[in-house]
């Protein structure tokens, strides 16, 4: 027994929406010097991120931890030596 042939198993789909974006960096011969795929953007987000983030709690940390300025005022006038 034989089967129909289905063409369209052949056909390639153009479909790339689902797929993301990549992008590739050459040099001025056309040598491929670096391809960013998706992941390099959401790890280099994810690091942004996160590095705020340390950044205002350190900045927090930093401020609640140091010591209030105090002024103490003299009540008596300090004396003034004059040779």
């Amino acid at each position: 027994m034989m089967n129909k042939f289905d063409s369209t198993k052949l056909q390639p789909r153009f479909d790339n929406t689902k797929e993301g974006w990549l992008l590739q960096i050459y040099s001025g011969d056309r040598r491929l010097l670096y391809v960013l795929d998706p992941s390099h953007g959401w790890a280099f987000l994810l690091g942004c991120g996160f590095g705020l983030l340390v950044a205002v709690v350190w900045f927090n940390l930093a401020i609640h931890q140091t010591p209030p300025k105090t002024f103490e005022s003299n009540s008596t006038a300090s004396e003034i030596w004059i040779d």
